[in-house]
């Protein structure tokens, strides 16, 4: 069995905690803590998030898509095989480290699509995207932590209570879709959609996105 390694870490801003890259092979995994945020062998659920939001706007001709969290780039590149050439998205990656692991030792992992005419960048976070986007956005996919609870940095919990909700239906345009990632359900979390205005269908996804790997949730909020 090959050993993992260490490749980097990086500290996540606005916590004290801090992210770990390993290698074992050609498998990479994020980690804090003991837990496992990613692994590039486990896309399934993270393309699905993609794929599920791009079916509720496949009707608008040139959409606005702003994904939260840019990780391995399971979401983003998902969101470019299914929208057309007339898309743009955005990536709102809060750790730089992230984004400049894409470029170095993952760059065989993301292939060309941090490079694609339809892709920007911003290393910010995705909250503040989303305050100063009134009706600004078609889509927004939110997968920055394990969930609605926030892991990695509490501050994330800002994105997914009320107010949280309220700006990102601000954020999007009519008949927009809030798409957002959960290593597991959250009842809460699913009133708290409901009592925003949205229309909500929760979805359940394999890890692997082939029927294996552990159960993960997403939901598809409809603005109404």
């Amino acid at each position: 069995m090959i050993p993992w390694e260490k490749i980097d870490t990086a500290k996540i801003p606005g916590s004290d905690e801090e992210l770990r890259l390993m290698r074992r092979g050609k498998e990479f995994s994020i980690k804090l803590g003991s837990n496992e945020l990613m692994n590039s062998r486990l896309s399934g659920s993270e393309a699905a998030l993609a794929t599920l939001a791009a079916r509720q706007i496949e009707k608008v001709a040139k959409p606005v898509v702003l994904i939260g969290g840019l990780g391995m780039g399971f979401t983003l590149r998902a969101a470019l095989a299914v929208l057309g050439a007339q898309a743009k998205i955005v990536v709102s990656e809060l750790v730089p480290s992230v984004v400049a692991w894409a470029r170095g030792p993952m760059a065989e992992v993301f292939g060309d699509s941090l490079d694609d005419a339809r892709v920007s960048i911003r290393e910010i976070d995705v909250g503040e995207v989303i305050r100063a986007n009134r009706s600004g956005f078609d889509a927004i996919l939110l997968d920055v932590d394990n969930g609605p609870e926030g892991l990695t940095r509490k501050g994330n919990d800002a994105l997914y209570d009320a107010g949280g909700l309220s700006s990102a239906k601000a954020a999007l345009r009519p008949g927009g879709v809030l798409a957002v990632w959960s290593s597991g359900p959250n009842p809460a979390f699913t009133g708290r959609l409901k009592r925003a205005g949205f229309g909500v269908n929760e979805v359940n996804v394999r890890a692997t996105g082939r029927g294996g790997g552990a159960r993960h949730v997403i939901w598809i909020a409809k603005k109404q």
